[in-house]
Protein backbone atom coordinates (compact mmCIF):
# COMPACT_ATOMS: atom_id res chain seq x y z
CA UNK A 1 0.00 0.00 0.00
CA UNK A 2 1.38 3.23 -0.95
CA UNK A 3 0.94 6.00 2.08
CA UNK A 4 1.58 9.91 2.66
CA UNK A 5 4.94 9.00 3.79
CA UNK A 6 6.42 6.99 0.95
CA UNK A 7 4.82 9.97 -1.41
CA UNK A 8 6.35 12.47 0.21
CA UNK A 9 9.98 10.50 0.40
CA UNK A 10 10.04 10.29 -3.17
CA UNK A 11 9.06 13.58 -3.84
CA UNK A 12 11.77 15.01 -1.61
CA UNK A 13 14.38 12.94 -2.94
CA UNK A 14 13.26 13.34 -6.67
CA UNK A 15 15.91 16.38 -6.50
CA UNK A 16 18.65 13.91 -6.26
CA UNK A 17 17.77 10.92 -7.99
CA UNK A 18 14.71 10.16 -10.63
CA UNK A 19 11.48 9.18 -9.73
CA UNK A 20 11.85 6.57 -12.32
CA UNK A 21 14.42 4.83 -10.56
CA UNK A 22 13.13 5.80 -6.40
CA UNK A 23 9.92 3.88 -7.62
CA UNK A 24 11.56 0.95 -9.40
CA UNK A 25 13.45 0.58 -5.92
CA UNK A 26 10.30 0.80 -4.56
CA UNK A 27 8.32 -1.94 -6.48
CA UNK A 28 5.65 0.90 -7.78
CA UNK A 29 4.85 2.27 -10.97
CA UNK A 30 5.05 5.71 -11.74
CA UNK A 31 1.59 5.96 -12.59
CA UNK A 32 0.81 4.79 -8.77
CA UNK A 33 2.93 7.79 -7.74
CA UNK A 34 1.55 10.31 -9.43
CA UNK A 35 -2.00 9.30 -9.17
CA UNK A 36 -1.77 9.30 -5.40
CA UNK A 37 0.50 12.57 -5.58
CA UNK A 38 -2.28 14.45 -7.30
CA UNK A 39 -5.26 13.31 -5.31
CA UNK A 40 -5.65 16.60 -3.36
CA UNK A 41 -8.15 15.16 -1.68
CA UNK A 42 -6.24 12.23 0.16
CA UNK A 43 -3.35 14.66 1.14
CA UNK A 44 -3.84 17.34 3.51
CA UNK A 45 -0.87 19.91 1.81
CA UNK A 46 1.84 22.07 3.90
CA UNK A 47 1.66 24.86 4.57
CA UNK A 48 4.14 25.62 1.93
CA UNK A 49 2.10 23.80 -0.74
CA UNK A 50 -1.24 25.31 0.52
CA UNK A 51 0.69 29.13 -0.13
CA UNK A 52 1.78 28.29 -3.26
CA UNK A 53 -1.52 26.75 -4.44
CA UNK A 54 -3.02 29.55 -3.50
CA UNK A 55 -0.57 31.96 -5.02
CA UNK A 56 -1.33 30.02 -8.73
CA UNK A 57 -5.07 30.14 -7.96
CA UNK A 58 -4.77 34.18 -7.59
CA UNK A 59 -2.49 34.71 -10.57
CA UNK A 60 -4.52 32.66 -12.80
CA UNK A 61 -1.69 30.16 -13.26
CA UNK A 62 -0.16 32.79 -15.34
CA UNK A 63 3.92 32.38 -13.32
CA UNK A 64 6.15 30.12 -13.26
CA UNK A 65 8.14 28.98 -10.30
CA UNK A 66 10.61 31.98 -10.21
CA UNK A 67 7.74 34.31 -10.08
CA UNK A 68 5.42 32.74 -7.10
CA UNK A 69 8.47 32.10 -5.59
CA UNK A 70 9.12 35.72 -5.49
CA UNK A 71 5.82 36.26 -3.98
CA UNK A 72 5.89 33.66 -1.60
CA UNK A 73 9.60 34.08 -0.16
CA UNK A 74 8.43 37.19 2.44
CA UNK A 75 5.68 34.91 4.05
CA UNK A 76 7.05 31.35 4.17
CA UNK A 77 10.75 30.09 4.60
CA UNK A 78 11.13 28.09 1.31
CA UNK A 79 13.83 27.60 -1.12
CA UNK A 80 13.19 28.46 -5.21
CA UNK A 81 13.84 24.65 -5.47
CA UNK A 82 11.01 23.54 -3.21
CA UNK A 83 8.43 26.13 -4.91
CA UNK A 84 9.71 24.50 -8.59
CA UNK A 85 9.30 20.88 -7.60
CA UNK A 86 5.73 21.30 -5.58
CA UNK A 87 4.84 23.08 -8.94
CA UNK A 88 6.10 20.47 -10.76
CA UNK A 89 4.58 17.97 -9.29
CA UNK A 90 1.34 18.96 -8.77
CA UNK A 91 0.72 20.49 -12.32
CA UNK A 92 0.49 23.82 -10.86
CA UNK A 93 2.90 25.68 -13.59
CA UNK A 94 1.97 28.66 -15.95
CA UNK A 95 0.34 27.08 -19.38
CA UNK A 96 3.07 26.67 -21.88
CA UNK A 97 2.89 29.21 -24.63
CA UNK A 98 2.21 27.92 -28.39
CA UNK A 99 4.59 29.10 -31.34
CA UNK A 100 3.15 31.56 -33.44
CA UNK A 101 3.38 30.83 -37.13
CA UNK A 102 5.37 33.12 -39.25
CA UNK A 103 3.57 35.85 -41.79
CA UNK A 104 5.62 37.77 -43.54
CA UNK A 105 3.21 39.87 -45.60
CA UNK A 106 3.66 41.56 -48.85
CA UNK A 107 5.12 45.42 -47.94
CA UNK A 108 4.86 48.47 -49.79
CA UNK A 109 7.12 50.39 -48.39
CA UNK A 110 9.83 49.21 -45.94
CA UNK A 111 12.01 51.10 -42.79
CA UNK A 112 15.22 49.92 -41.90
CA UNK A 113 15.35 48.07 -38.54
CA UNK A 114 17.17 51.25 -36.16
CA UNK A 115 16.06 49.27 -32.98
CA UNK A 116 18.07 46.16 -33.88
CA UNK A 117 16.72 43.84 -30.99
CA UNK A 118 17.82 47.03 -29.01
CA UNK A 119 14.97 48.21 -26.42
CA UNK A 120 17.02 49.68 -23.68
CA UNK A 121 16.37 53.32 -23.26
CA UNK A 122 15.64 55.24 -19.80
CA UNK A 123 12.97 57.29 -21.23
CA UNK A 124 9.03 56.15 -21.83
CA UNK A 125 7.49 56.59 -24.99
CA UNK A 126 10.92 56.68 -26.73
CA UNK A 127 10.91 53.16 -28.33
CA UNK A 128 7.68 51.80 -29.45
CA UNK A 129 6.50 48.21 -30.67
CA UNK A 130 3.29 47.66 -32.41
CA UNK A 131 1.02 44.57 -34.10
CA UNK A 132 -1.75 43.20 -35.17
CA UNK A 133 -2.39 39.78 -33.75
CA UNK A 134 -5.47 37.22 -34.14
CA UNK A 135 -8.12 36.41 -31.32
CA UNK A 136 -10.43 33.28 -33.14
CA UNK A 137 -12.02 32.48 -29.94
CA UNK A 138 -15.69 34.44 -30.41
CA UNK A 139 -18.23 33.98 -32.59
CA UNK A 140 -16.21 35.31 -35.31
CA UNK A 141 -12.52 36.51 -35.59
CA UNK A 142 -11.54 39.49 -33.97
CA UNK A 143 -8.41 41.47 -34.37
CA UNK A 144 -6.21 42.87 -31.14
CA UNK A 145 -3.76 46.50 -32.15
CA UNK A 146 -1.81 46.91 -29.76
CA UNK A 147 1.57 49.71 -29.00
CA UNK A 148 3.28 48.31 -26.67
CA UNK A 149 6.47 51.13 -24.82
CA UNK A 150 9.71 49.53 -25.06
CA UNK A 151 10.74 51.33 -21.85
CA UNK A 152 8.48 48.88 -19.10
CA UNK A 153 6.56 46.69 -21.25
CA UNK A 154 3.27 49.03 -20.78
CA UNK A 155 0.54 48.64 -23.08
CA UNK A 156 -0.46 52.30 -23.82
CA UNK A 157 -2.97 51.84 -26.37
CA UNK A 158 -4.92 49.83 -28.04
CA UNK A 159 -8.42 48.68 -30.24
CA UNK A 160 -9.77 45.45 -31.17
CA UNK A 161 -11.84 45.04 -34.63
CA UNK A 162 -13.40 42.68 -37.14
CA UNK A 163 -11.19 43.98 -39.98
CA UNK A 164 -7.13 43.98 -39.48
CA UNK A 165 -6.54 46.68 -41.72
CA UNK A 166 -5.10 49.67 -42.13
CA UNK A 167 -7.76 51.99 -40.16
CA UNK A 168 -7.21 49.43 -37.22
CA UNK A 169 -3.62 50.11 -37.25
CA UNK A 170 -4.06 54.03 -37.72
CA UNK A 171 -6.94 53.94 -34.76
CA UNK A 172 -4.58 52.58 -32.44
CA UNK A 173 -1.87 55.12 -33.18
CA UNK A 174 -4.19 57.93 -32.89
CA UNK A 175 -4.71 57.19 -28.91
CA UNK A 176 -1.25 58.75 -28.78
CA UNK A 177 -0.53 62.24 -28.05
CA UNK A 178 2.13 64.45 -27.50
CA UNK A 179 4.74 62.47 -28.48
CA UNK A 180 8.47 63.36 -27.58
CA UNK A 181 10.77 64.41 -30.48
CA UNK A 182 12.73 61.18 -30.59
CA UNK A 183 10.09 58.75 -30.74
CA UNK A 184 10.65 54.99 -32.73
CA UNK A 185 7.89 53.16 -33.50
CA UNK A 186 8.70 49.72 -34.49
CA UNK A 187 6.74 46.89 -36.76
CA UNK A 188 6.73 44.46 -38.89
CA UNK A 189 6.69 44.79 -42.78
CA UNK A 190 2.73 43.67 -43.28
CA UNK A 191 1.28 46.00 -45.75
CA UNK A 192 -0.73 47.58 -42.55
CA UNK A 193 2.31 49.49 -41.78
CA UNK A 194 3.60 50.05 -44.81
CA UNK A 195 0.36 51.92 -46.34
CA UNK A 196 0.45 55.42 -47.65
CA UNK A 197 -2.37 56.60 -44.91
CA UNK A 198 -0.13 54.88 -42.15
CA UNK A 199 3.01 56.07 -43.37
CA UNK A 200 1.38 59.65 -43.37
CA UNK A 201 -0.17 59.35 -40.09
CA UNK A 202 3.43 58.49 -38.39
CA UNK A 203 5.37 61.51 -40.34
CA UNK A 204 2.80 63.79 -39.34
CA UNK A 205 3.73 62.78 -35.38
CA UNK A 206 6.60 63.19 -36.08
CA UNK A 207 7.41 59.51 -35.37
CA UNK A 208 10.82 57.77 -36.91
CA UNK A 209 9.97 54.51 -38.09
CA UNK A 210 11.85 50.75 -37.90
CA UNK A 211 10.84 47.50 -39.38
CA UNK A 212 11.35 43.42 -38.72
CA UNK A 213 13.38 42.20 -41.61
CA UNK A 214 11.16 40.00 -43.61
CA UNK A 215 9.41 36.83 -42.14
CA UNK A 216 11.73 37.66 -38.41
CA UNK A 217 9.19 38.48 -36.05
CA UNK A 218 12.11 37.77 -33.10
CA UNK A 219 12.53 41.30 -34.01
CA UNK A 220 9.93 42.45 -32.44
CA UNK A 221 10.06 40.21 -29.46
CA UNK A 222 8.25 42.23 -26.82
CA UNK A 223 5.24 42.97 -28.32
CA UNK A 224 4.71 39.26 -30.06
CA UNK A 225 5.56 38.11 -26.37
CA UNK A 226 2.80 39.95 -25.27
CA UNK A 227 0.28 38.53 -27.60
CA UNK A 228 1.26 35.17 -26.95
CA UNK A 229 0.96 35.59 -23.31
CA UNK A 230 -2.70 37.32 -23.62
CA UNK A 231 -3.76 34.23 -25.17
CA UNK A 232 -1.48 31.50 -23.19
CA UNK A 233 -2.85 33.22 -19.56
CA UNK A 234 -6.64 33.47 -20.57
CA UNK A 235 -7.73 31.59 -23.80
CA UNK A 236 -5.63 28.77 -23.84
CA UNK A 237 -6.56 27.79 -20.25
CA UNK A 238 -10.47 27.80 -20.66
CA UNK A 239 -12.46 24.79 -21.18
CA UNK A 240 -15.71 25.62 -22.95
CA UNK A 241 -15.92 27.79 -25.65
CA UNK A 242 -16.95 31.17 -25.51
CA UNK A 243 -20.70 31.94 -26.38
CA UNK A 244 -19.71 35.66 -27.68
CA UNK A 245 -17.55 38.34 -28.99
CA UNK A 246 -18.47 40.69 -26.41
CA UNK A 247 -16.58 38.35 -23.78
CA UNK A 248 -13.41 37.79 -26.15
CA UNK A 249 -13.41 41.70 -25.95
CA UNK A 250 -14.15 42.12 -21.88
CA UNK A 251 -11.23 39.44 -21.33
CA UNK A 252 -8.90 41.41 -23.66
CA UNK A 253 -9.15 44.74 -22.15
CA UNK A 254 -9.56 42.66 -17.72
CA UNK A 255 -6.14 41.35 -19.04
CA UNK A 256 -4.31 44.01 -20.47
CA UNK A 257 -5.44 46.41 -17.24
CA UNK A 258 -3.96 43.65 -15.71
CA UNK A 259 -0.70 43.12 -17.45
CA UNK A 260 -0.23 47.27 -17.26
CA UNK A 261 -1.02 47.09 -13.17
CA UNK A 262 -0.68 44.41 -11.69
CA UNK A 263 1.16 41.45 -13.54
CA UNK A 264 5.36 41.50 -12.50
CA UNK A 265 8.14 41.25 -14.56
CA UNK A 266 11.47 39.70 -14.04
CA UNK A 267 13.17 42.38 -16.37
CA UNK A 268 11.42 45.05 -14.41
CA UNK A 269 12.86 43.88 -10.67
CA UNK A 270 9.63 42.29 -10.28
CA UNK A 271 7.36 44.77 -10.56
CA UNK A 272 4.05 45.59 -12.77
CA UNK A 273 4.62 47.85 -15.81
CA UNK A 274 2.88 51.01 -14.08
CA UNK A 275 4.72 50.68 -11.03
CA UNK A 276 8.05 50.69 -12.48
CA UNK A 277 7.27 53.63 -14.69
CA UNK A 278 6.29 55.86 -11.66
CA UNK A 279 9.18 54.78 -9.88
CA UNK A 280 11.94 55.59 -12.15
CA UNK A 281 10.05 58.87 -13.15
CA UNK A 282 8.59 60.26 -9.84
Amino acid sequence: MVDKTTISMITELSDHISISKICKILGISRSTYYRHLNDVDSFELSDLESLIKSECIKTKFRYGYRKIYHQIKNEIHCSINQVRRIMCTRGWGCKVKPKRLNRPGNPYKTFGNIINGDWSTHQPMTKLTTDITYLPFGTDMLYLSSILDGFNNEIIAYKISDHPDENLAMDTLKQLHELPEDVILHSDQGSTYTSINFCDLCREKGITRSMSRKGTPSDNALIESFHSSLKSETFYTLNEPISSNTIVIEMVEEYIKFWNEERILKKLGYQSPVEYRHLITQ
